[in-house]
């Protein structure tokens, strides 16, 4: 293998595939970085058995070959090295790869790319493109909905459905939900329903937000894996298996109480009650009243806030209380405007929806408190 590249292609090339490097692992292969030329480029991979992310960046290629070298180890390097041009060579016999960089060089230990996990491939099933700035709206608004801990791992993905020309992202907690409905660029053949790990999505959003050219989706048949192809980037994610719950149930079909309220204002007003919610356990307390929310925290030990933005509010008074961060985590992703805010009674779930947007709702559930 030699060939010789840009340092600030590579450095962005490793950058790109790091993210999916194993951290701790019993795989110690996973800890590598796959170098490998392929048709005039040099293709960077990286896994950490969940999710894949390959990488194909501009080379002169003088002689085809591959090896996998220690990822942190080679990212740090490259990255320290001045904005010129590259030389990698591999001794095949003791596999070391050298690197060449104006008047720096380094050889760094590699492990034999035969050793490295395949990489999934996935050609069958249904495909379908998606916008870009649609895609990383959908996935911004959801995908922190999704659970963090493996107790109900069906929980820690977002619900995809394709159906005809559109796709339904769904994330929930047990605790909130979050439903966005998005247009495809191109229709599928037939119904789909996959859940894709909530972190290769957040992975996905990050890889997008250079690219202009709509996303490529494939979802194999067995749903057991999907791959997301952009322009010089792929990103393979296991599927995660089960049964996502019914979420449509958990929606609530009316209210009694709506108050539309400045995103921007209901986000400050939110955060500062979080500050004295935080000893007293995370509950703020809401009151709709006419032409005004009122927003309060307080905790035995500290003391308490009120903070009071204008509303307007059709139906009755009203009175619910949600945790803080689950307030501000919502309202943190939701564009510049206003948004409503729905009620019935202080058991029942409260929703959230941007004004003027119908393909968006956030569930959050109430807690219970002495008013």
């Amino acid at each position: 293998m030699k060939l010789s590249c840009l340092q600030e292609n590579l450095n962005r090339g490793l950058g790109v595939v790091g993210r999916a490097v194993a951290t701790r692992t019993t795989l110690p292969i996973t800890n590598n970085v796959l170098l490998a030329t392929e048709k005039s480029r040099l293709k960077l991979v990286a896994t950490n058995l969940e999710m894949a992310i390959s990488c194909w960046i501009g080379a002169k290629v003088e002689e085809e070959g591959a090896i996998t070298v220690p990822a942190r180890l080679l990212t740090e390097f490259v990255s320290s090295l001045p904005s010129e041009k590259v030389d990698i060579a591999l001794s095949p016999q003791t596999r070391t790869l050298g690197l060449k960089c104006a008047r720096f060089e380094a050889r760094i230990s590699g492990i034999d790319a035969k050793d490295f996990p395949p990489i999934p491939k996935v050609t069958d099933g249904i495909a379908t493109k998606l916008e870009v700035e649609e895609l990383r709206q959908g996935i911004t608004q959801v995908a922190f909905a999704a659970a963090t801990e493996e107790s109900r791992p069906v929980l820690t993905g977002v619900d995809a459905k394709f159906e005809g020309n559109s796709l339904t992202l769904a994330a929930a907690d047990g605790f909130r939900l979050a439903v966005y409905k998005l247009p495809l660029a191109s229709p599928v053949s037939q119904e789909t329903e996959a859940i894709i790990p909530a972190r290769a999505l957040s992975e996905l959003s990050r890889l997008v937000a250079e690219q202009e050219e709509a996303v490529d989706i494939t979802v194999n048949q067995s749903k057991g894996q999907a791959l997301f192809r952009l322009k010089d980037i792929e990103l393979v994610s296991q599927l995660v298996q089960g049964t996502f719950p019914n979420y449509a149930q958990l929606i609530p079909q009316s209210y009694t109480t709506r108050a539309v309220v400045s995103v921007g204002d209901f986000l400050r007003a939110a955060k500062t009650a979080s500050i004295f919610a935080r000893d007293g356990s995370g509950i703020v307390r809401l009151m709709i009243a006419p032409g005004k929310l009122v927003i309060s925290a307080r905790s035995e030990e500290i003391g308490d806030d009120v903070g009071e933005i204008d509303a307007e509010v059709e139906g009755e008074e009203a009175k619910i209380a949600f945790n803080g961060k689950y307030l501000t985590d919502v309202l943190s992703v939701l564009p510049e405007a206003q948004v409503a805010l729905e009620a019935t009674n202080p058991s029942s779930p409260g929703v959230i929806r941007p004004l003027g947007a119908d393909n968006y709702l956030h569930v959050v559930m109430p807690m219970f408190v002495q008013w």
